[in-house]
């Protein structure tokens, strides 16, 4: 376990940083299988001895770097949900603060999400969306209605988490051409025609 000092002392921050950094531009030259430890330290200029001392290997470093990322995540939306006034049902606002952080650090989400290489990225967000497309059911009563229509709760689950993170790994391969804002407007409209229909 990392004594206190170990997790903010700059030095440490700035090797994880710069390995992190290594395997990413890696990831965008070569194939996962084709990176090893040396060509990370190679391009991160440290030795093999120093990523061993930080990471136990490359799925090592690709667990932390995944879990780094959802806490990213649920931290912005845990700040948007507190900003939030709690009668209130716009999620909107969480969905493009998501969208402008991925944009914000598009290089790292389009090799991690879109290039298919590491599938454990799309894995854990996958976990999260659902988790939040989940909760806002919950939220908004729509269990419901779901059932109404004859509709599996767990299948409009994985169809609406399926369908965000189908959004965001397209609008990453292409680029980002639209905004944050642009992307998830059109994307609750879209999701108010399919309700309307």
């Amino acid at each position: 376990m990392e004594s206190p000092k170990n997790s903010t002392d700059p030095r440490i921050l700035r090797t994880r940083q710069l390995i992190r950094e290594a395997f990413i531009e890696l990831l965008q030259e070569m194939d996962i299988e084709k990176i090893t430890i040396n060509r990370i330290a190679e391009r991160a200029t440290i030795n093999r001895v120093t990523f061993y001392l930080h990471y136990k290997d490359i799925v090592d470093l690709m667990d932390k770097m995944a879990d780094e990322m959802i806490c990213h995540l649920e931290g912005i939306l845990k700040q948007e949900r507190q900003s939030l006034d709690a009668a209130s049902s716009d999620d909107w606002t969480a969905l493009v603060r998501l969208l402008e952080h991925i944009a914000k650090h598009s290089k790292f989400y389009k090799v991690v999400l879109a290039s298919r290489r590491t599938p454990v990225f799309t894995e854990r967000l996958l976990r999260l969306l659902s988790e939040l497309v989940t909760e806002r059911m919950e939220q908004s009563g729509a269990e419901e209605s779901l059932q109404n229509a004859g509709i599996q709760r767990d299948i409009a689950i994985w169809y609406h988490s399926s369908a965000l993170i189908g959004l965001i790994v397209s609008w990453l391969r292409k680029d980002t051409p639209y905004s944050a804002h642009f992307l998830a407007d059109q994307y609750n409209r879209l999701r108010s025609q399919i309700k309307s229909k």
